[in-house]
């Protein structure tokens, strides 16, 4: 069976005139055979326990009966979404997604997973997850929008390209679910109050799954996960950070990205990538514009386009290193404020507290007193 004719099937409709020209205008990359089949196998594992074969949903999808035995395989954009909507056909289950997303660990997410749980902080490990996201998410954009004075974190998705409502519903209740249960796997008594956001209405068959999420409001402006409260927490280190387990996993992404052609990623990441403190402090823009091939201007134009600039990532990489560079003893507050590039301490005591509400030293001694009593990292 054809994409059109699934994407018909699963939207409820014998003929729907925007779905040929959608199929038509899809990219290039939609069809190069770089996705894991990681996700399309779960769907088709999960059908199965409703009652439906992995053959008659391969059969559906028009792919070949052994197109996801390979644990390692590789489907294209457009051959995952034959599987996605396949399911959604064969099942007639709308709340599919929500199983599949707690049935995803971090593990299941291959080198970009490992990385998240290598990361040093979860807010590092937020920062991966914006940077590699392409190797697990094409189809759907993510962006991680911080403010700070509510307290709140949302990690927003949107369509990367024109999906079908049904399908848009299924593949983001999944994603969603799969991202919070990450986030309570990495903090596990994250001190904030979590919501699941979805823009279509609450699909039949929901409610066997309500006691096992946090609030998931439906028929919401955008897609997301929302967590408002004490986001502190962040910027402590995880129980679960490994430097050497972290560098292997991101150089495994590096290739993994590579490999898929280099999708073009938003120029903010890869200026958060490039401002890594060095002898000589951060980066300048025009450093970083020369690396880039671009002229200071056009980095300074392109990053007010994406709704940032040099300074907002400047301070947002002091933050993070601020507290790398605290939970190594043998520096004192002077050195550390030296090389997150203030001149005076008193700068750096004032950023600081602007970011986390307490002083570096008070940060550093509760710290020391939550490693003594070998209790959470998320200080209960």
């Amino acid at each position: 069976m054809s994409l059109v004719a699934i994407l018909s099937v699963a939207t409820g409709a014998s003929v729907l005139d925007d779905i040929p020209e959608l199929v038509r205008a899809l990219p290039a990359w939609t069809r190069a055979r770089n996705q894991p089949a990681t996700y399309p196998r779960l769907f088709t594992e999960v059908a199965a326990s409703r009652g439906v074969p992995a053959a008659a949903v391969l059969a559906q999808a028009g792919l070949r009966p052994d197109a996801l035995d390979d644990p390692a395989g590789r489907l294209s954009f457009v051959e995952s979404w034959q599987v996605f909507a396949a399911v959604l056909t064969l099942t007639a289950d709308p709340a599919l997604g929500f199983e599949t997303g707690q049935r995803l660990p971090l593990t299941a997410h291959g080198s970009l997973g490992y990385a998240l749980m290598c990361a040093s902080t979860a807010r590092d490990a937020m920062h991966i997850l914006e940077r590699y996201w392409h190797l697990r998410g094409r189809g759907v954009l993510m962006r991680v929008q911080e403010l700070a004075s509510e307290s709140t974190l949302f990690f927003e998705l949107l369509p990367e390209l024109p999906i079908p409502v049904p399908l848009r519903d299924l593949l983001f209740s999944s994603m969603l679910t799969s991202m919070y249960s990450g986030i309570r796997f990495l903090l596990p008594v994250f001190p904030a109050a979590a919501e699941i956001w979805l823009p279509g209405p609450e699909p039949a068959g929901f409610a066997r799954w309500r006691d096992t999420l946090p609030v998931v409001r439906f028929g919401m402006p955008v897609a997301g996960l929302r967590l408002t409260g004490d986001v502190s927490s962040l910027d402590r280190p995880l129980l679960t950070a490994n430097p050497e387990g972290l560098a292997a996993a991101l150089a495994r992404c590096e290739q993994e990205s590579a490999l898929m052609g280099g999708a073009a990623e938003p120029l903010r990441l890869r200026v958060r990538a490039a401002l890594q403190a060095g002898a000589a402090g951060y980066p300048t823009p025009e450093v970083i514009a020369r690396s880039l091939h671009l002229t200071p201007r056009t980095l300074r134009r392109r990053l007010r386009d994406e709704g940032s600039s040099y300074q907002a990532l400047l301070e947002e990489a002091r933050r993070r290193d601020s507290s790398e560079l605290l939970a190594r003893p043998e520096l004192d507050i002077r050195e550390i404020s030296a090389w997150l590039g203030y001149a005076d301490p008193a700068n750096f005591t004032r950023a600081f507290r602007s970011w986390t509400g307490t002083t570096p030293s008070a940060w550093r001694a509760g710290q020391a007193r939550t490693s003594a009593q070998g209790i959470s990292v998320t200080g209960e």
